[in-house]
């Protein structure tokens, strides 16, 4: 599910759909089993992610 978790994120730092609606088109049928494995993933719920990914400026990748 590793590609999944980024395709979601992906598409939710793009601004094209919500942790929610991301879950459920990378395959997840439980949301909250996407937040834990995101968190896991990324150690931030998604929603925290994507707000402090979109602080950094065009280009810059964080570690």
């Amino acid at each position: 599910m590793l590609e999944g978790l980024q395709e979601a994120r992906r598409l939710m730092l793009q601004g094209l759909c919500d942790a929610a609606t991301a879950s459920h088109s990378v395959g997840y049928t439980s949301p909250s089993q996407f937040s834990r494995e995101y968190r896991r993933l990324f150690g931030l719920p998604p929603q925290r992610d994507i707000a402090r990914l979109k602080t950094f400026p065009d280009g810059f990748v964080a570690a």
